[in-house]
């Protein structure tokens, strides 16, 4: 993707810094979604999608002003695999992301 850096945790106060604790990339802010904005997508809560940034099934990344969140991507992936995907599916993927959250 272009205008992509990676980027670290940065150390300071909290308020400063935003809530990662994950290595994020920085992204054009119409390629960036809060995390409220991509459960409201998603259609589940903000624990859930703790879940999946924790297990890696969205990309954590920061707008150009700093702020915490995800890549438009990789929640348009999520939402597109949870249309296609079976009951099953989704259960086994929860119950493992949630042993992998904890």
């Amino acid at each position: 993707m272009d205008g992509i850096e990676d980027r670290s945790p940065r150390p300071g106060p909290r308020g400063k810094r935003g809530y990662f604790l994950l290595k994020s990339t920085r992204v054009r802010d119409d390629a960036w979604m809060s995390q409220p904005e991509a459960a409201r997508t998603l259609g589940v809560s903000a624990l859930r999608v703790a879940m999946l940034l924790a297990n890696g099934r969205l990309t954590p990344a920061e707008n150009q002003a700093g702020h915490a969140g995800v890549t438009g991507d990789s929640v348009r992936a999520e939402e597109s695999w949870r249309a296609q995907a079976t009951r099953r599916a989704k259960l086994t993927r929860l119950l493992i992301d949630a042993v992998g959250y904890f």
